[in-house]
């Protein structure tokens, strides 16, 4: 089924991501983690889908995606950019399965900290983020999505990682297998990857050379 649904605010988080609040259609069931195709119901963009997690929780009177916006591709996300609360979107049923499993390591990067940001949000609700871990890469300082509610929610159990800066309260540093070997003791748990394409094979291919059983790793493309 799709939804026709109104944009209700957004807000620029960082140079390049942007908040879209949207109306929530009645019973409209998801579990955090899941994301759902999007297109711009405007002539010309009503096929074009894609793919956001919804970043709100269930029982949230709206829904929220975050958004990162491409410019230079000249495709969905550039008119995204464009639109204005009262436009509309057109929303499918919600899909995914990078949902919780249980407490472990969450790794992210870039974007792909938005459905980690549902399941904290949820785990927080629950008084169940005690047990949780993030380590969350991107390429500069000014990357970061949501730096200060993680750090709110998570204090000294999400370490920040940048790839392309040196800062001094800033991990510089690659998701690479030595650096996994030295912040990863437990591998009774579970392992949370969700970011690049790239990295999220990367680092599924690290976490098997380490010996993590396969029903731990829990993929953003499963």
């Amino acid at each position: 089924m799709t939804y026709e649904l109104d944009i209700l605010s957004i807000k620029t988080l960082t140079h390049n991501v942007k908040r879209f609040r949207i109306s929530k259609p009645n019973n409209y069931i998801f579990i955090p983690g899941q994301a759902t195709n999007v297109a711009i119901n405007k002539p010309g963009w009503r096929d074009k889908k894609r793919a956001f997690t919804i970043t709100s929780l269930p029982d949230d009177e709206s829904l929220e995606l975050i958004i990162k916006i491409y410019p230079e591709h000249n495709g969905v996300t550039k008119a995204l950019n464009d639109l204005r609360p009262g436009n509309q979107l057109l929303l499918e049923e919600p899909w995914g399965k990078l949902t919780y499993k249980g407490p472990g390591l969450f790794i992210a990067g870039g974007t792909g900290i938005t459905p980690f940001l549902a399941i904290f949000r949820m785990l927080e609700q629950q008084n169940k983020l005690e047990k949780i871990k993030l380590l969350y890469a991107n390429k500069t300082s000014k990357d970061i999505i949501q730096e200060n509610e993680l750090s709110i929610l998570l204090e000294e159990r999400v370490q920040f990682i940048l790839t392309n800066e040196d800062k001094s309260e800033y991990k510089k540093a690659y998701l690479d297998l030595d650096f996994l070997r030295h912040k990863i003791q437990n591998k009774q748990q579970y392992f949370y990857v969700c970011g690049p394409a790239e990295m999220t094979k990367h680092i599924r291919q690290y976490l098997k050379t380490m010996a993590v059983e396969e029903h731990f790793i829990i993929l953003d493309d499963q």
